[in-house]
């Protein structure tokens, strides 16, 4: 399930929004207090930003540059601002579409689902490579070296979800809630049994203190 940020400060609209993501499958996540506004978007590791421009404090070009300086999230601007160089300052500042309020509904929802087709286009044959580890998509296989192991589906999605989060610390509850919206179901303690077969498994094919382990703050590789 695809999880959907709204960055939009009129409450009625918000809701609007809402509702209708949520009524076609997909995972809601909605901006509230509008302070360090980009920071709360990282945190989130969302998989799509539908972003207003007239916000408080910072406008949305300002939210979107920032974010796109850190991750490739796809950024929907939907806006009342409909002139020419509204439009132009979205894409410069790194939004992928830019829809004008009223919106129309269907084409509101094929306009995300094909942004989404297009950033996670699903590629069996997807690969990620991190300190000299490759995760295979096609068969949950990671390789180092010469060496490769299978992982079980979950191991795979945790695994895998650690190393596109590189260089930042996630906590338990986002890697647990990452493979609930991925129709994975595991609580606190089978997430812990997993973390340590990932770390035997990665072990085997010479990748010692690979997942390191923040106390009381969660993982990170």
């Amino acid at each position: 399930m695809y999880r959907i940020m709204i960055v939009e400060d009129e409450i009625q609209m918000r809701n609007e929004l809402t509702n209708i993501l949520r009524n076609n499958g997909y995972d809601v996540y909605s901006v509230t207090s509008f302070i360090d506004v980009a920071e709360q978007i990282l945190r989130e590791h969302v998989d799509l930003i539908l972003l207003d421009i007239n916000l408080p404090n910072e406008n949305g070009y300002q939210i979107c540059s920032k974010i796109k300086a850190n991750v490739a999230v796809p950024v929907i601007f939907i806006t009342s601002r409909n002139s020419d160089m509204d439009e132009l300052n979205g894409f410069i500042s790194g939004g992928d579409d830019y829809i004008t309020k009223p919106y129309n509904v269907p084409i509101l929802m094929a306009r995300i689902s094909t942004l989404l087709k297009r950033a996670y286009k699903e590629n069996e044959n997807e690969q990620l490579e991190y300190k000299g580890l490759t995760l295979c998509v096609e068969k949950n296989i990671i390789f180092h070296e010469e060496h490769k192991i299978e992982l079980t589906k979950n191991e795979f999605k945790i695994l895998w979800f650690l190393v596109k989060g590189k260089g930042k610390i996630l906590s338990r509850t986002e890697i647990i809630e990452y493979l609930w919206d991925n129709e994975m179901f595991v609580d606190d303690n089978t997430l812990s049994v997993n973390i340590r077969r990932i770390r035997t498994k990665l072990e085997k094919i010479g990748l010692t203190d690979f997942i390191h382990t923040k106390h009381g703050q969660g993982y990170a590789v």
